[in-house]
Formats: C-alpha cells, sequence, structure tokens
C-alpha cells in the first residue's frame, strides 16, 4: 500500500514538473514574440531619421547646379574674344555712383582706345578751304556726308568763292542741291552765308565762333566743324552720333547739344576736343548704330555701360560693320593719305555704279 502511494505521489510530481516546464516554454516563447513586435515596431522609427537625413542630401542637389553667376553676360576683354550671346540691357558695368574722377578716367580711357582704332580719323566731308568746309557742313544736315561729297564738285566747279555763289541763280542752286534733300532750304542757306561773307567779311570765312555762328544756316556744330578742322581751334561737335554715344557711355544725361558740348567738355583737356569728336562720331557710324550697336566687335566692350543692347556674337556683329571697317568704301571722294594707308578705300563718285 505504502509502495502504491509512493508510486502514485511520484507520478503525480512527475506530472506537476512537466506542467510547470511547459508553462515555462509557453512563457518564454510569449516573451520572445513580444520582443519581435517591439523590434518590427521600432524597426521603421530607427528607418525614418535615415530618411530624413537622405531628404536634404536630394534636396540640395539643385542649389549644386545652380550656374547664375556663371551666366552673368559681361563684356569681353577684347573684342576679338568669344563673347556669349546676351539679352537685352545686359550691362558690362553699370556706373551707378561712379565718382567724378572714375568718371574722367573712364571717359579718358575710351577716348584712347578709340584714338588706336581710328588713328586716321578725320572730317568726313571733302573740301580744300574754309569756304568749301562750312558749305558742305551746313548742307549735311539731314543727309549723309557721302551725299554731300557727292554733290559739291558740281557746286564748287561752278561756284568757287563766296561772291560766286552769292550772286548765283537760286534755281540753278536746287537743281544742284537736290540729291542732297531739302534743297531749297539749304539754297538760301548757302546763297545767304556767302552774302554774308562777301559783305561782312571780305569774301573770308571768320576764325572766331561768335562771328561764325551769325551767318545763315551756321550753328555751334557747324561753327566748332569749322574752327576745329579748317582753323586748327578745339571744338566739340555733337552731332547725332556723338550724343547717342555719350549717353549710351553715361559720361551725361543731357539732352539738349549746348549742355551735352558743356558737360562731355569738361571731362577732357580743350587741346583733344577736336579730335574726341573725330573718334566718337567715326564709332557711332561704323560700329556703335543707332539701332543695332555691334557690340561682339567693339574694342571698348569692356568699358561701356551699355554692352549688351546689341548684337554680342562676335561672328554676326561683323556683319554690322560699315564703311572701312567692313571692308566698304568710305564717304569722302578724295580722303586722306593716311586713311588710304590705314585700308580705306574712296566713295565713288555720284551716279556712279
Amino acid at each position: 500500500m505504502k509502495t502504491a502511494a509512493a508510486g502514485k505521489g511520484a507520478s503525480a510530481s512527475a506530472k506537476k514538473a512537466a506542467s510547470a516546464k511547459k508553462a515555462a516554454a509557453k512563457k518564454s516563447a510569449a516573451k520572445t514574440a513580444t520582443a519581435k513586435k517591439s523590434a518590427a515596431k521600432k524597426a521603421p522609427a530607427a528607418r525614418k531619421p535615415a530618411a530624413r537625413k537622405a531628404a536634404p542630401a536630394t534636396s540640395s542637389a539643385p542649389l549644386k547646379k545652380a550656374p547664375a553667376p556663371k551666366k552673368q553676360v559681361v563684356a569681353p576683354k577684347k573684342a576679338t574674344a568669344s563673347v556669349p550671346a546676351a539679352p537685352a540691357k545686359t550691362v558690362a558695368a553699370h556706373p551707378q555712383g561712379e565718382s567724378r574722377t572714375a568718371l574722367v578716367r573712364r571717359a579718358r580711357r575710351i577716348n584712347r582706345e578709340l584714338a588706336e582704332v581710328y588713328p586716321y580719323a578725320h572730317p568726313e566731308l571733302d573740301f580744300e578751304n574754309p569756304f568749301q568746309l562750312v558749305v558742305a557742313t551746313v548742307l549735311s544736315a539731314q543727309t549723309t556726308d557721302l551725299r554731300v561729297n557727292q554733290t559739291t564738285p558740281a557746286l564748287f566747279a561752278k561756284y568757287a568763292t563766296p561772291e560766286d555763289l552769292a550772286a548765283a541763280d537760286p534755281e540753278e542752286v536746287e537743281e544742284i542741291l537736290r540729291p542732297t534733300g531739302f534743297f531749297r532750304a539749304k539754297t538760301k542757306s548757302v546763297i545767304g552765308l556767302s552774302k554774308a561773307l562777301t559783305e561782312q567779311f571780305g569774301g573770308e570765312v571768320p576764325g572766331r565762333l561768335e562771328d561764325l555762328v551769325k551767318l545763315p544756316g551756321v550753328g555751334r556744330k557747324t561753327a566748332f566743324v569749322v574752327l576745329g578742322n579748317a582753323f586748327g581751334r578745339p571744338g566739340i561737335t555733337v552731332d547725332t552720333h556723338f550724343q547717342r554715344l555719350v549717353r549710351r557711355w553715361k559720361w551725361t544725361d543731357e539732352t539738349d547739344p549746348d549742355k551735352i558740348e558743356a558737360a562731355v567738355g569738361a571731362l577732357f583737356p580743350k587741346s583733344d576736343w577736336t579730335d574726341l569728336s573725330h573718334h566718337v562720331i567715326w564709332h557711332g557710324r561704323r560700329i556703335c548704330h543707332a539701332r543695332r550697336p555691334a557690340c561682339g566687335a567693339c574694342p571698348i566692350a569692356p568699358l561701356c555701360p551699355a554692352y549688351g543692347e546689341g548684337e554680342t556674337d562676335p561672328e554676326k556683329a561683323k556683319k554690322l560693320l560699315k564703311y572701312e571697317k567692313a571692308g566698304q568704301p568710305g564717304q569722302r571722294l578724295k580722303p586722306p593719305q593716311a586713311y588710304l594707308d590705314a585700308g580705306g578705300r574712296p566713295a565713288p563718285p555720284l551716279g556712279a555704279g
């Protein structure tokens, strides 16, 4: 009996031990499952910071590609350098706040550069004496110097002196001057100034500004052309080309010719005035045109605040050049030898093919 009871007790103890082991195993499995779930929940959270860190790298890529500073168009160091296309109004340097000293230096440097480009610059009207020059200058209003040069040979062949022109038949003079345009008004002016020269100055062109501006059809511009080129007395010729360029270069914002003359004259020594006028006017006729400047072929592009207003592609700009810069005839039928030596070609006479 005792042995049976002991066997039953041992069996019960074994069963209890087995139950305890099963319970422990289940508990351990439950803990393992809970740990896995917890790890699974934490895993996305751990990935999120990585995603956040990667995001800035992706968003910063476009910033590295931004080439804005490199795409800015500036004037080339030399006219022959390769110049990228520029949008209208793109400038090389804006002279806002430019000091007076800096303006003077820049203006004078431009004139020096132009003197190297046009060492043969001269008045583009044919003349042999002061009388021919004053008449030709009056006739050049509202037309080209070329047209005047093609017209005056016939005029001076028939009326060689102020006395001859003063006594001329207006209708005959009108017929000669017809190609220059506004021929009736111009006939009245040249006959009138010839009479004034004959009656008031003994048939001689005066060499003073105050006397010249009293002649019919003669203003300050014409007077300075005559003084500078016939008498060697300094003067600034403010024609349409001169006005356009000095405003583009920000030498002055004035629009009145007399005020432009005063403002520009103050930037240069008086001895430079006549040659300065030639340099600026020649540049305006050949390169810095009114409607489409040849910026890509301009020798002073690095100094020009208006660079980019015209064609900046060098090859396209070359096609916009005029006169000797384009291998074409100039405006004078009888140009100075220095011009011919520099490669310039004389203009054809009126009626030539």
